[in-house]
C-alpha cells in the first residue's frame, strides 16, 4: 500500500492494518473507554436521581425494572455487534458492496424487533415486573418505569446500534461525543423531571428515552451528512438476506449474553424477594450497578478491539489478529485495577451515591467485595466475546454466554441461598465467574492455533 494516501477516509484503515498495535490501542481506546463510561453513567443516573430524590421503595421498583429495560440495549447490541462485525470484516476486504447495503438492512432489523418487543413488553409489562420478584408498591413503581422505557424502545435500539457500527469503522471519537451528548440530555431531563417537576420514577423513565432519542438523532446526522467512512444510505430499507444472517449470527451471542443476564436478574430478584428483604434488593440493585459501571472500561476496550481484530481478520493478517487480542486484554487489565482498587477501598462512599444516608453494615460491605473481587479478571472473558464475531466465529462467543448464565448460574442460584441465604448470591457468583475466566481463557488459546496454522494469503507490509 502506498506510503502516501490519498482518500482521506482510507486513512483509518491503514492505521489499523500498519501501525504498531500499541498505538493503535491507544488511539482508539481512549475515545472508546470514555464513550462507554458516559454509556455506563446513564444506566446509573436514573438510580442516582430515583434513590436521592425519590426512595428506596421506588428504587427496589427501578431496580426490578433494570434488568428488563437490558432487552431494549440486548437488542440493539444484536444489531450493532452484528453489523459492526461484518463491516469491520468488509472494510479490511475492501468490500464496497457490502457497505454500501449494510445501513438499509440495519433499518429494516430496528423496525421488525422494536414492533416485536413493543407489542409484547407493553402487553406483559406488569407480568414481567411481577416475575423479576415484584409485589405490592414495589411492582407498581417498577411497571410504571419498565412500560416508558418500552415506548421509547426503537430509540434504545437503533441509537445503539448506530452507535455500534460508528465504533465498528475505529471512528471512536465520534462516537464518544454522541455518547457525551446523550449523557448530558439524560442528566438535565432527569433533573427537570425528577427535582423540579416531582415526576418520580416516570420522570426518570422518560428522561431516559430523551437521552436515548438524541443518540438516535445524532446517528441520523452522522450517516446522512458524509461522516462515515463508508457510503451510506440513512433511511434505506433493505432486506438482504444473507447480509442479515451474517448480522444476526455474529451479533446472537451479545443479545444471548444480556438475555441471560435478564434470567439471571429474574432467578436473583425472586430469590432475594423469598430470603430477604426490600433492603437487600435496593442493595443488590445499587451494587450490580456499581459492579456494571466499572465494568465500562473492560466493555470501552472491547469496541476499541472490534475493528482493529475485524478489519486485520479480513485482511488475513492472522498473527496481528493474535496480538491484538492480547494487547488489548492487558490494556484492560492494567486500566481496570485503579478504578476497582478505589471501589474496594472505600466502598460506603460508592454505594452512598445511590443509597445516601444508609448504614451499611459489615456484611453489606462483605458482599460488595465479594462480588466485585473478579472484574480485573473478567478482562479475558469481554475480549473474548468480541474476538469470536470479529473473526467471523459467531458460536463460541453464545457458548460463552449460554454456559455461564444457564449452565452455571441459575442452577447454583436455586441451591446455594437455600443452603446459606443471602449471601450464596454474592459467594456463587464470584466462583461462576472464576471458572468462566480459566475455560474462556482456554478458548481463547485453541483459536490462536487454528490462526495460526491457517494458510496466510499475502499480507499488506507491516
Amino acid at each position: 500500500m502506498s506510503q502516501t494516501i490519498v482518500d482521506e477516509k482510507e486513512k483509518q484503515r491503514h492505521f489499523i492494518l500498519n501501525e504498531n498495535l500499541w498505538k493503535v490501542m491507544a488511539e482508539l481506546s481512549w475515545p472508546a473507554i470514555i464513550a462507554m463510561v458516559l454509556y455506563g453513567l446513564n444506566t446509573v443516573i436514573s438510580a442516582v436521581f430515583v434513590g436521592r430524590f425519590v426512595g428506596e421503595t421506588a428504587l427496589a421498583g427501578v431496580s426490578l425494572a433494570y434488568p428488563l429495560t437490558q432487552i431494549s440495549i440486548g437488542l440493539g447490541s444484536l444489531i450493532g455487534v452484528g453489523a459492526g462485525a461484518v463491516l469491520s470484516i468488509a472494510i479490511g476486504r475492501q468490500d464496497k458492496n457490502i457497505q454500501e447495503r449494510l445501513l438499509g438492512n440495519v433499518n429494516v432489523l430496528s423496525l421488525i424487533v422494536t414492533v416485536v418487543y413493543m407489542v409484547l413488553g407493553l402487553a406483559f409489562s406488569m407480568q414481567l415486573v411481577k416475575m423479576m420478584g415484584g409485589a405490592g408498591e414495589v411492582l407498581l413503581l417498577g411497571d410504571i418505569y419498565f412500560r416508558i422505557t418500552v415506548m421509547g424502545a426503537f430509540f434504545w435500539i437503533y441509537g445503539l446500534a448506530a452507535n455500534m457500527i460508528v465504533r465498528a469503522e475505529g471512528k471512536m471519537k465520534s462516537a464518544a461525543v454522541m455518547m457525551g451528548i446523550g449523557l448530558i440530555a439524560d442528566v438535565l431531563a432527569n433533573y427537570l423531571f425528577v427535582v423540579v417537576l416531582d415526576l418520580g420514577v416516570e420522570g426518570s423513565a422518560w428522561a431516559t428515552n430523551i437521552g436515548m432519542l438524541i443518540y438516535t438523532l445524532l446517528g441520523w446526522i452522522y450517516f446522512s451528512q458524509g461522516f462515515a467512512s463508508f457510503k451510506t444510505k440513512t433511511f434505506s430499507l433493505c432486506r438482504d438476506a444473507s447480509l442479515i444472517k451474517s448480522i444476526l449470527s455474529l451479533g446472537a451471542s451479545t443479545l444471548i449474553m444480556i438475555v441471560m443476564t435478564l434470567v439471571q436478574g429474574v432467578v436473583v430478584f425472586n430469590v432475594l424477594a423469598k430470603y430477604g428483604t426490600v433492603s437487600d434488593i435496593a442493595f443488590y440493585g445499587v451494587v450490580y450497578r456499581v459492579f456494571t459501571f466499572l465494568l465500562m472500561p473492560i466493555i470501552g476496550l472491547m469496541r476499541a478491539m472490534q475493528p482493529v481484530v475485524g478489519i486485520n481478520y479480513g485482511a488475513g493478517q492472522y498473527e496481528r489478529v493474535i496480538s491484538s487480542y492480547k494487547i488489548f486484554t492487558v490494556a484492560s487489565v492494567l486500566l481496570t485495577v485503579p478504578f476497582w482498587i478505589i471501589s474496594m477501598v472505600a466502598p460506603e462512599f460508592v454505594l452512598g451515591l445511590m443509597l445516601p444516608d444508609q448504614l451499611f453494615t459489615g456484611t453489606q460491605l462483605m458482599y460488595f467485595w465479594i462480588y466485585m473481587a473478579v472484574i480485573p479478571l473478567l478482562s479475558a472473558v469481554f475480549m473474548a466475546m468480541t474476538f469470536f464475531p470479529s473473526i467471523d466465529k459467531g458460536k463460541p462467543a453464545a457458548m460463552i454466554g449460554i454456559t455461564r448464565q444457564l449452565i452455571f448460574y441459575i442452577p447454583v442460584m436455586l441451591i446455594l441461598p437455600q443452603k446459606i441465604g443471602v449471601s450464596g448470591i454474592y459467594w456463587g457468583s464470584l466462583a461462576i465467574d472464576a471458572v468462566i475466566v480459566l475455560w474462556t481463557s482456554i478458548m481463547v488459546k485453541r483459536e490462536f492455533t487454528r490462526l495460526r496454522t491457517k494458510d496466510q494469503p499475502t499480507t499488506l507490509s507491516a
